[in-house]
């Protein structure tokens, strides 16, 4: 006997449909699973053979046989284990005949018969829901994640007993419904806030610059001199994220198992500050089937790496491909999968390796070769691509015993707001969101330079031998800076102000 379950899988962050075809007849006891499966899915046997006798079903001697089709396109994850059982137990009658045609199958099998959290489940929902499946049944762990698909019964189950007496007409188990509008409307209060930050305020001034426009940004300063604090502090400044944002970062995470059962979906910007520890895989995802890295998981937030020069060169260089094109593609010999990776790069750094070159409170003790070593680390292709530097000096005692009022991240992220509506309205027809995402082209259009500004422009590239790709980004940084003073053009001042950012190349990189 045939019966056909429909089930999905994952093919980086797009679902696809799967037809789990199982045929069960007489002869010698056997199991066989083809459809290119991997190994956690040639496993399945034992767990699906063991659940089934522990749900309290006879598992008959018969040979098996399971198809996973389409049959040429790789299969992984071990949430093909309910679909084949259920398919088996339609074909042992233990499952009344129904049509199931509209109806999807997800989830992995304990020996015991309960049905485990299993990942990726809501880019899984997305795509069954485009292809018209109406119901999905699946984990009881991942229901509230999966009722974010608006249209979908969502059924959660905890085992598999629960999905064959529903089946049945046995017992009756509600859908699973989210209030997106509800969740939407819960403001998220960060617990960091830039009012807990006292100086610094050239500093929080690069920062706010950086937020409006969406640009990357480097600090460069001594031991302790709060470079850190400030840069866990940017996500309580950023804008909120949009409804579609916020589901496509919770594709990300949910493909990377980093969703609870009690948060269906991420209303924060991420933070992500990998330690310099990281490999290339992991930072921009790898390996045997591809998997998202730290870039792809800090899309649409912050990626932060601290103490720059003590990553990897060559784990460094392979960020410049993804901050120019704002996604990462990983080959593979079974898969070549592209991932979004549209993040705020902010980097800190000390300026030489015992952290105290240039400063005027205490003497460095590198030697010039060790200094010229330690920041040749970080390549000119690199700092090209970062479009504001600022120094970040120690606090002194009179600053840090003030008692005077500080401004709170709300206040300045109603600057950053006011300066992101400015930048939508204005590229709404150009497919972009923000300053940082400027082409060459655009930038001749909306950051045009008026005479005196234009000289500001040739003093400095005479003067720091800026170079082309420095100069678009100086542009960028200006158009933002106009924009947070809501102007149309950009002024004289505002071209000033964006050069003194890029002024650190001739400081320390010589």
């Amino acid at each position: 006997m045939l019966s056909i379950v429909k089930s999905m899988s994952l093919q980086g962050l797009e679902g696809f449909l799967v037809d789990v075809q199982v045929d069960v007849s007489a002869g010698m006891p056997n199991w066989e699973v083809v459809g290119l499966p991997d190994a956690t899915v040639k496993e399945s046997k034992e767990r699906v053979r063991t659940a089934i006798k522990n749900s309290g079903y006879e598992f008959q001697s018969r040979r098996i046989v399971i198809n996973l089709a389409p049959a040429d396109t790789r299969k992984e994850g071990s949430f093909f284990d309910l679909p084949i059982a259920i398919g088996i137990l339609i074909d042992f009658q233990n499952i009344k005949p129904q049509n199931l045609e509209d109806t999807v199958f997800i989830g992995e099998l304990s020996l015991s018969g309960n049905i485990n959290k299993i990942n990726g489940v809501l880019p899984m929902c997305i795509e069954a829901k485009k292809l018209g499946i109406k119901r999905v049944i699946l984990p009881d762990e991942n229901a509230k994640e999966a009722a974010i698909v608006e249209g979908l019964e969502v059924i959660g189950a905890n085992n598999l007993k629960q999905v064959v007496d529903y089946l049945n007409g046995n017992l009756k188990i509600e859908s699973v419904s989210t209030n997106i509008e509800e969740i939407l409307k819960e403001k998220h209060k960060y617990t960091l806030d830039f009012s807990e930050v006292k100086g610094q305020e050239q500093v929080k001034r690069a920062l706010e610059i950086a937020a409006a426009g969406g640009h990357n940004i480097l600090m460069v300063g001594t031991p302790g001199s709060g470079k850190t604090m400030l840069a866990r502090r940017i996500p309580s400044i950023l804008p909120d994220l949009t409804f579609e944002e916020a589901l496509e970062i919770t594709k990300i995470h949910s493909i990377a198992g980093l969703l609870s059962k009690d948060i269906p979906i991420l209303l924060t910007r991420p933070f992500r500050s990998p330690h310099h520890t990281i490999t290339i895989n992991s930072l921009v995802g790898g390996g045997k089937i591809p998997k998202p890295g730290e870039i792809s998981l800090a899309h649409f937030g912050v990626l932060f790496l601290d103490e720059l020069p003590e990553f990897n060169k060559n784990t460094l260089e392979v960020l410049r491909g993804p901050l120019e094109d704002r996604e990462v593609t990983i080959s593979r010999v079974n898969a070549s999968l592209t991932y979004p990776a549209n993040f705020m790069f902010v980097a800190s750094m000390n300026p030489c390796p015992c952290g105290y070159y240039g400063s005027k409170d205490k003497e460095c003790t590198c030697t010039p070769e060790a200094i010229s070593r330690y920041m040749g680390k970080i390549s000119g292709p690199l700092l090209d691509r970062i479009d504001i530097q600022v120094e970040v000096s120690q606090v002194k005692y009179k600053k840090l015993a003030s008692e005077d009022r500080i401004e709170t991240s709300e206040e300045i992220k109603k600057r950053v707001d006011k300066a992101r509506k400015i930048q939508l309205e204005r590229y709404k027809k150009d497919g972009i969101f923000s300053n940082s995402e400027l082409t060459p082209s655009l930038s001749n259009i909306y950051c045009k330079l008026d005479l005196k500004s234009k000289e500001i422009v040739q003093n400095a590239f005479d003067k720091l031998g800026l170079s082309a790709r420095a100069y678009g980004r100086i542009l960028k940084v200006a158009r933002t800076i106009a924009d947070l003073d809501g102007k149309e053009n950009i002024e004289a001042k505002h071209i000033a102000e964006a050069i003194q950012y890029r002024s650190l190349d001739r400081k320390y990189w010589k």
